[in-house]
């Protein structure tokens, strides 16, 4: 039985096979559509006159960007710092918390961008800070008015 299927399959194949090219064979057409003749020549081609310039200047964009990866010694990325224009962010990969599995309630697999959006310098020296605070006397002089005159 099954050999006699693939035997069928095979005919089948080798028909369809040997029948394909007469096809086309009858598809194709000589002439210039009627039968009569070679097929008319193109028209010919005339060359076309020079435009002016485009008046839009192409420029390369700003790329002022900087980005800054952190690796731990393996290799493997711990946070990248991205800085453009005057905003900065970070970006951390999304570790899983304890035994949660990717794709579990308590590990989303998305962790969003950490955007800097102040900074401070906690560690200036003690004596710029107080050199800071006390006003010497050029400016005591100047930021006080006199005071009014007697009547």
């Amino acid at each position: 039985m099954m050999r006699t299927l693939m035997a069928m399959v095979v005919t089948a194949a080798g028909i369809a096979a040997a029948a394909m090219p007469l096809s086309t064979l009858a598809q194709q057409s000589t002439g210039n559509g009627n039968g009569n003749g070679p097929a008319p020549r193109p028209p010919q081609l005339q060359p076309l006159e020079e435009g002016e310039e485009p008046a839009v200047t192409i420029r390369p964009p700003d790329n002022k960007g900087k980005i800054d990866e952190k690796r731990a010694p393996g290799g493997r990325v711990t946070e990248i710092k991205v800085t453009s224009g005057g905003s900065t962010y970070y970006l951390k990969p999304d570790v899983a918390a304890g035994s949660a599995l990717p794709g579990d309630a308590q590990n989303s697999g998305l962790r969003a961008a950490q955007w800097e959006v102040l900074e401070f310098d906690l560690s200036r020296s003690k004596d710029a800070k107080e050199a800071d605070a006390v006003p010497t006397e050029a400016t005591d002089t100047a930021a006080v008015p006199p005071p009014p005159a007697p009547k």
